[in-house]
């Protein structure tokens, strides 16, 4: 369920002539029912609403006043979020004639032709006040105040985001609080302004358009408006904008260092520009510095569960969740255990609206059973990062709606996810080169076809510590084995290859060293082009003997990573 709540507009949307049909009140309760939240925003004043709508008590929230009051049925609570009108100004208006004058907690309202009255004292008082047009209706509130900025607060308090939200309106005071919405719908009777501007418009009128969207929301939800309007741009194929939709569960495979963790940067930046909230799941520090979000966790402190939890409650914060200091096989366990919480927030708010779980095979590895029990719920708005597709969880392959493959070897990753789910895969697949990558939804393209992703603006930093002290998993360290294979020393971050590299013998240092095996570690796994640029020059350079090359390596990886802790990071 991606639309969480729906805001309706009253006189002329869900009322016709003040009044509301029996059959509008039983949808209403069936959306109710459905686990949505009701939210009614109108231009009228809270005791006249009372009074022409009793069944007031459905709405979880009221906006009332145009914007300028917040009711909660369930409580009865009263909230204004802007100040009463001055006496003098209501004085003013009265000995000028205008009337019939309504003053409520916050707005003042007469009707036209009296805006030109209205305009001429509010200069001469120099009042800051808008003047808001309603059908005939003239609407007097404090700059600012609008349905939209009134909307705004209820969904505060429900914490819920506006992106989740399906509002519904006909008049020209509806247009702020549809636009702020996550997508935007005219009954058929709106005048044509809001009907140009809504994502959808309603075949039935009145009320009856409401039960028809009702019925929509229930049956199809996401599916009401397209990916694009609500998706994420993730680059361009041919001229055509390539989105990527908020129910969608995406995999992001390739070979290390081939630009997985950029790519999805490039998203974070578009997430942040949409106001869409994100979670990232950062086992290795690889987001670190990331800008638009809060960091969680770093090289030497685990991040806290019910902090996190109680971050993301707030639709406005975006948390990058560093497992740096989590050993790799606590990994699994502490995302297993975060999981079921998570899933609750996002079944009552449908936010995060993405997740990104890089690293994938180390939080949901394949060999782990209770992966599909961990979930209890599918992953919509959910990026799998991984180097190895067939070792994440098959579970959470066969949620996967979208492939995108990097790399020379993105054919291969595609036909690896096919095995996994026993899907068929694509033929007479391009291969991406260069900036673009391998695009293939599995259920909706025969093809997968190449895009040209967008960069991002932000280059992050490499967490140093990461690699010198942080221990990789099995895939990204370095193997000492010898030229007959007669050992297999796993060095798991920069430390530990350094204090092997001192143990071992001549012959197995010279092996690696003359097939470039340091330099293609560094290069590819460290993902440090200098580092590997210097030891490429001690393994091409064949007049160093083995001590003599093996002192340029390891003080080379020493001055980077080990230093004291006053060398910056990467």
């Amino acid at each position: 369920m991606y639309f969480m709540a729906l805001a309706t507009d009253y006189d002329g949307t869900l009322a016709h002539d003040g009044l509301v049909s029996a059959s509008m009140i039983k949808a209403l309760e069936k959306l109710k029912k459905s686990g949505r939240k009701l939210i009614l925003v109108t231009g009228r004043e809270l005791p006249d609403l009372k009074e022409v709508f009793p069944e007031l008590s459905l709405f979880d929230k009221v906006v009332a006043e145009n914007g300028a009051l917040i009711y909660t049925p369930a409580s009865e609570e009263e909230r204004t979020i802007s100040p009463a009108p001055s006496s003098e100004f209501i004085d003013r208006l009265k000995k000028r004639g205008v009337k019939p004058l309504s003053v409520g907690r916050s707005i003042v309202a007469t009707w036209e032709p009296h805006q030109a009255t209205v305009l001429d004292v509010i200069k001469k008082l120099g009042l800051d006040l808008d003047i808001i047009f309603n059908k005939g209706a003239v609407m007097i509130l404090p700059s600012g105040i609008n349905k939209a900025t009134g909307l705004a607060a209820a969904l505060e308090d429900l914490k819920l985001s506006p992106h989740n939200v399906v509002a519904v309106g006909d008049a020209e005071n509806d247009h702020a609080f549809m636009r702020a919405s996550g997508c935007s719908v005219a009954v058929a009777n709106a005048l044509p302004a809001v009907k140009e501007t809504a994502d959808l418009v309603t075949r039935e009128e009145r009320g009856k358009g409401v039960e028809e969207l009702i019925r929509k929301l229930i049956k199809r939800d996401h599916l009401i408006v397209k990916k694009r309007s609500r998706g994420v741009l993730l680059g361009t194929s041919r001229g055509k904008e390539i989105y990527l939709s908020p129910t969608e569960t995406v995999l992001v495979a390739g070979s290390s260092g081939i630009g997985k963790s950029t790519l999805a940067t490039a998203l974070t930046e578009r997430l942040v520009e949409k106001g869409l909230q994100f979670c990232i799941f950062d086992p290795e520090g690889d987001y670190d510095g990331l800008k638009g979000a809060v960091p969680l966790g770093n090289g030497s402190t685990a991040p806290n569960k019910e902090q996190l939890l109680e971050l993301i409650e707030k639709p406005g914060n975006n948390i990058v969740v560093n497992g740096l200091a989590l050993k790799v096989d606590e990994r699994p366990d502490f995302f297993a255990e975060l999981l079921p919480g998570l899933g609750n927030t996002r079944y009552r708010t449908a936010r995060p609206h993405w997740l990104i779980i890089d690293e994938a095979h180390h939080l949901m590895p394949k060999r782990r059973r209770d992966t599909r029990a961990a979930l209890s719920i599918e992953l919509p708005g959910t990026v799998l990062i991984t180097v190895h597709p067939e070792s994440v969880s098959t579970d959470a392959l066969r949620l996967v709606t979208t492939v995108i493959a990097l790399g020379p070897k993105a054919k291969g990753v595609i036909k690896s996810f096919c095995k996994e789910t026993g899907l068929q895969a694509p033929k007479n697949m391009p291969t991406p080169k260069g900036d673009r990558v391998l695009f293939w939804r599995p259920h909706e393209d025969k093809t997968a076809f190449t895009v040209k992703a967008n960069e991002p603006r932000q280059s992050l930093k490499r967490h140093s510590r990461k690699y010198a002290e942080g221990e990789l998993d099995e895939a990204g360290s370095f193997y000492f084995t010898g030229p007959k294979k007669a050992m297999n020393l796993r060095a798991h971050n920069l430390i530990i290859f350094a204090q092997m590299a001192e143990g071992i013998d001549d012959k197995t240092w010279d092996y690696h060293l003359r097939a470039g095996d340091y330099s293609k570690w560094f290069r590819h796994q460290i993902k440090d082009k200098d580092l590997a640029r210097e030891t490429d020059e001690a393994e091409k350079d064949k007049t160093l003997s083995a001590d003599e090359s093996r002192k340029l390596v390891i003080d080379a990886v020493r001055r980077r990573y080990t230093a004291p802790a006053t060398a910056p990071d990467k």
